[in-house]
């Protein structure tokens, strides 16, 4: 009941000051909580200080100590109140208190914040609901309107320097958007690390100050128009030639700041509107509109990690309500952000050149801070006219391994054997394109590696090397992923058995009569009984060339040894019962996987 009291009488005393303070030049404070005991306050007011700017902490009396932001003018003390409030930094029962409401201060210790603010701060009004920066309307076809977002101006020396007292004058003719910009190119340069909230109190004077001294003005900690200019030309002089401006997509139902000095618009392909580089650079900008739920979402999430704008390395991350992507490579940097919402999912991707991360980060930010949702998606109908193949998604060019060669089962967890020369220089290896796989153990000399997929798998079928010594001129055949994945199953190529060397009289080799293309290197070599007598190997190439029915095959033997090495056991066929073409077939198909080598 006591502290009851002491907080009404607290709030009744501020308001009958706060009503003056607004109305006259005092400052006035932000109480976000009160302690009934000292140690209870300083305990308190540290802990707000490691996240908020301006913390202070001043005796209310009756035994009372109180937290509060400050000192601030009384429209600053509103933004506070209002961004702090939404942002959860601050309880919701926070209220605006005038000076005269506080008595000794005790945080921080030491210091007379209280008189020191008396004189000299002095009130700084805001314009409302003013543009960030002037626009004009382009005329840019029935469905794009464009409007075009001015720099920030330049530095005007012939402009007569400002009294202090004339520069806080103009200061309060900025729109709230204006301080949290300036406050956003103070952070920028260095000078300020607290919320952008367009409330300049202590922590932003003082960056203010610090950012004069070191630019060779007075540290007056209010910045004149000039100065305030050259700050904002130098934090936007990265953006310099892009040409900065608001793009509305009707069609797509989104708002949103491009770079149009260097992307123009190009074509529909549902669900992307395509922007791409008008310089001829490998910049590209996708806007992102269509209907749909959580399952919509995660399948766009796998489909967009299949295009080549969206590089293999870098960070992922779904949830319900949208996803993200970062993809970057030698050559590009890719960034995703969608969201899902009322059933409609909405986003952007911008792939801009390695090697400008300053622009390319700016302008991303501009880009996040003015995309708007407008009602409606694009039709799914729209830009079907276009030309379609197997390799596009939308018209983008779906990404493709390095290389692709064959590879099979050789135990029930999964494992693969395959050629070495599908494993080199690999970001990444999958099986059939789906699975990733590690690389187990390589014998550059023999020419063979081994896989283990990163995930258990259960493999329909697991190759029986044979025990017999095959029979020159015998039937033998080749599963292999011929077209390097171009088809969805493995093909069969018939031969013969020519030699159970090589052509030195390796004793680990054997020749084939069998025409082979490359992404058949690495598959299974069946005899006649269905076993498997080797793994194929790559044609090669050089000043010597073999006429084109010579193949070569790793032999079982060597196969199980390397096997044997990393600890795994080969298994061996009976070699007694014949099978029948098809059944070979059905067993290689169901033992043969595509490797993928992905940069």
């Amino acid at each position: 009941m006591m502290r009851l009291f002491v907080v009404f009488a607290v709030v009744f005393f501020s308001v009958a000051h706060l009503a003056r303070a607004q109305s006259s030049d005092e400052v006035v404070w932000v109480q976000i909580e009160a302690q009934p005991s000292l140690q209870g306050g300083e305990n308190r007011a540290r802990a707000y200080s490691s996240t908020l700017a301006d913390v202070n902490g001043f005796s209310l009396g009756n035994g009372w100590y109180g937290i509060v932001l400050g000192p601030y003018t009384a429209a600053d003390a509103q933004q506070v109140l209002q961004v702090y409030r939404a942002d959860g930094l601050i309880p919701r029962d926070s209220y605006i208190v005038a000076s005269a409401a506080l008595a000794q201060q005790f945080f921080p210790a030491d210091v007379d914040i209280l008189q020191r603010s008396r004189q000299s701060i002095e009130p700084v009004e805001t314009a409302q609901g003013a543009p960030l920066l002037p626009e004009a309307t382009v005329d840019q076809g029935p469905t794009l309107t464009l409007q075009g977002l001015s720099q920030s101006p330049s530095r005007n020396l012939e402009r007569p320097v400002e009294t202090p007292a004339e520069a806080r004058r103009n200061e309060r003719d900025l729109s709230p958007a204006e301080r949290r910009q300036i406050q956003t190119a103070l952070q920028w340069a260095g000078f300020y690390n607290s919320t952008i909230d367009g409330a300049f109190g202590r922590g932003t004077r003082s960056s203010m100050s610090a950012w004069q001294q070191v630019n060779g003005f007075e540290p007056t900690g209010v910045l004149t128009t000039l100065q305030r200019a050259a700050l904002l030309n130098d934090y936007n002089a990265v953006l310099e030639g892009l040409d900065l401006r608001r793009v509305t997509d009707t069609l797509a139902g989104i708002e949103m700041i491009i770079p149009s000095g260097k992307l123009e618009f190009r074509r529909y392909e549902a669900p992307f509107a395509q922007f791409e580089a008008s310089d001829g650079s490998n910049a590209r900008l996708l806007l992102i509109s269509q209907e749909g739920d959580a399952n919509t979402l995660a399948s766009l999430f796998e489909i967009m990690q299949t295009l080549e704008i969206v590089p293999l390395q870098g960070p992922r991350d779904l949830s319900k309500t949208g996803f993200s992507l970062i993809g970057r490579n030698a050559d590009i940097i890719s960034e995703t952000r969608v969201t899902l919402s009322d059933d409609q999912i909405k986003g952007f991707t911008l792939i801009w050149p390695s090697g400008d991360e300053e622009r390319r980060t700016r302008l991303l930010k501009e880009m996040q801070a003015s995309f708007t949702k407008l009602p409606g998606v694009l039709d799914p109908s729209v830009g079907t006219d276009t030309q379609q193949q197997v390799d596009l998604v939308a018209g983008l060019q779906i990404r493709k391994p390095r290389i692709s060669r064959s590879g099979f089962f050789v135990d029930q967890n999964g494992t693969v054997i395959t050629t070495s020369e599908a494993v080199q220089s690999c970001t990444r290896i999958t099986l059939d394109e789906e699975f990733e796989a590690d690389l187990k153990a390589l014998d550059g000399e023999l020419g063979v590696a081994l896989l283990t997929p990163s995930a258990r798998l259960s493999p329909p079928q697991v190759a029986r090397f044979s025990a017999a010594l095959p029979r020159l001129q015998s039937d033998v055949a080749v599963a292999g992923y011929s077209y390097e994945g171009v088809l969805d199953a493995p093909t069969m190529t018939f031969g013969k058995l020519s030699d159970l060397r090589g052509l030195r009289g390796e004793q680990d080799l054997s020749r084939l009569a069998l025409a082979s293309l490359p992404g058949d290197a690495g598959g299974p070599v069946f005899d006649e009984k269905g076993d498997v007598l080797g793994m194929l190997l790559p044609r090669g190439g050089g000043e010597r060339q073999l006429p084109k029915d010579v193949t070569f095959a790793l032999a079982g033997s060597a196969i199980a040894s390397v096997m044997e090495n990393a600890g795994l056991v080969a298994d061996s066929g009976n070699g007694l019962v014949g099978t029948a073409p098809e059944d070979i077939t059905q067993q290689a198909r169901a033992m043969t996987v595509l490797v993928s080598c992905w940069e």
